[in-house]
Parts: C-alpha cells; structure tokens; sequence
C-alpha cells in the first residue's frame, strides 16, 4: 500500500475500528492545533491506543497498531475546545515515532483489511455472542457501545460487517486492541467470538451468584 508517511496522531483509551464513529473532547492545546490543521488539509489523523498512561499531558506509552481517523463534523467552543465527531477508516502500523512537538506525530503504513473472514455459520454465532454479551450486561444494568443496530450487519463488505461487529462488542480496550491487531478475518472473527463467549460465561455466573456476591 505504499512506503511510510507522518501522520498526525491521537492517542486514546479506547480502540477506533474501522467503520466505527467516536466522539472526542478536544481541549489541550496541542490536540487544537492537531484539529485546525487536519481541518484546513485532508481531515485525517491516526488513533492508538494508550498502553500505559494519560490522554491528558503527555509521556504516555502507545501501541503499534491503530486507525486512521476522518473528521465527519467539527464544532468549536468560544474558548477554543472542539467538539468532533470521527470515524475510523483503515488500519495502520506505526514504523516510527516523531517528535511530540507541536502534537504527536509518527511514520506510518497502511495495513490490508483482509479477504472474507468465513461462511455465514460462524458470523452468525459471533453475532449470537455479541447479542448475548450486551444483554447480560443490560440485565445487570451496565451499559454497552451505543453503535448501529445488529440487525443491519448484513450491509456491506465482509470486512465493514466483521468491524462493525467488532465495535458492538462491549468488551475490554485491550481484547479490542487484540481484535484490532489481528489481520486475518478469519482470525479475528474467532476470536471475537471467544472473547465474547468468555465474558457472557462470566457475567452468567456473576448473574446466578445473586446481590450478595
């Protein structure tokens, strides 16, 4: 896809995947001028996830993998914060860090998205998983990612219907990161589903446990 080229970055404590919409609260000053200038050239900046450390300030630890980002809508506050609304386009893999100065910034490739990631059979049981995880966690009212309706997955690529998937799935910003990371469809639908399969098992015994557990 092409050799290396700087990307203005955004880390964050939670995973982009592609296809995904986020909203971000943009108030330090060097994340306002990364949004003036995304905003006056092509909108784009990469999104990682924070490995250890602060959105907030600096000095964090980042991982490799991440999305590039495009910015659908943009408001700004009277003291020059942002209000943006993003969504996630492709992957990328950082081959290097820039300088932080004036924001983060680093050398970046473009990652394939991959082929079909397997028959209808094994979608709809990540589907099943999926389903089951956001209603235990409705039953012991906590609350799941607010994204497009499971019902529509069958819209679209098989690779826009994995990630859109992937993004239903309330779980963990490091088992999303592992879903992020993974570059075989295949691959990554299974262990949707086993991570999915494994976090219902658990609510289902937090559930049976009853209040006083």
């Amino acid at each position: 896809m092409g050799g290396s080229r700087p990307l203005a970055m955004f880390p964050l404590s939670s995973v982009l995947f592609p296809g995904a919409e986020i909203p971000l609260h943009v108030f330090e000053p060097r994340y306002r001028e990364l949004t003036d200038r995304c905003l006056a050239g092509d909108r784009r900046f990469g999104v990682v996830l924070i490995a250890r450390g602060s959105e907030v300030g600096g000095g964090d630890q980042r991982f490799a993998v991440g999305t590039v980002a495009r910015i659908v809508a943009a408001s700004r506050f009277d003291d020059g914060r942002w209000a943006l609304l993003v969504v996630g386009t492709h992957r990328i893999a950082v081959a290097r860090w820039l300088a932080d100065a004036p924001y983060p910034r680093a050398e970046v490739d473009d990652l394939p998205d991959g082929g079909d990631p397997g028959d209808e059979a094994r979608f709809e049981r990540a589907t099943a998983a999926v389903r089951r995880v956001r209603t235990l966690l409705s039953e012991l009212g906590a609350p799941a990612p607010v994204v497009a309706d499971l019902g529509a997955s069958g819209a679209g690529t098989e690779a826009s219907r994995l990630w859109r998937l992937c993004s239903m799935a309330p779980l963990t910003a490091l088992d999303g990161q592992r879903l992020l990371e993974t570059g075989d469809p295949a691959e990554r639908l299974t262990l949707l589903t086993d991570l999915c399969e494994a976090r219902a098992a658990d609510l289902s015994r937090l559930l049976g446990a009853g209040p006083d557990a």
